[in-house]
């Protein structure tokens, strides 16, 4: 059973920090793109960053480059998102994706980012 579960959503003040953690498991997470996305309020689901080839590239939303830093350890079936410097419309809830080498798609149940003073 292929399961993402994300965690590390919060409240936090514009300008602070925050940690998302996906913990994958259920299919090969090593050989797998792992992404982040995002989806505010009466919006579409917007792409965040991705990690691939297992973790030796990196790819983020022009938005996000130089704030958000995804990364992955593989021994531990996990991707991250590491956000600094956070600003209101980086709010959200912030969804976890695989996409495997067999382009099988599976997404987390997703965890809320707010971004407010």
């Amino acid at each position: 059973q292929v399961q993402l579960v994300e965690s590390g959503g919060g409240l936090v003040q514009p300008g602070g920090s925050l940690r998302l953690s996906c913990v994958a498991s259920g299919f090969s997470f090593s050989t797998s793109a792992m992404s982040w996305y995002r989806q505010a309020p009466g919006e579409v689901r917007d792409f965040v960053a991705s990690s691939f080839n297992g973790g030796r590239s990196t790819n983020y939303a022009s938005s996000v480059k130089g704030r958000f830093t995804i990364s992955r350890d593989n021994a531990k079936n996990t991707v991250y998102l590491e956000m600094n410097s956070l600003k209101p419309e980086d709010q959200g809830v912030y969804y976890c994706n695989a996409q495997t080498s067999s382009d099988y798609e599976y997404w987390g149940q997703g965890t809320q980012v707010t971004v407010s003073s």
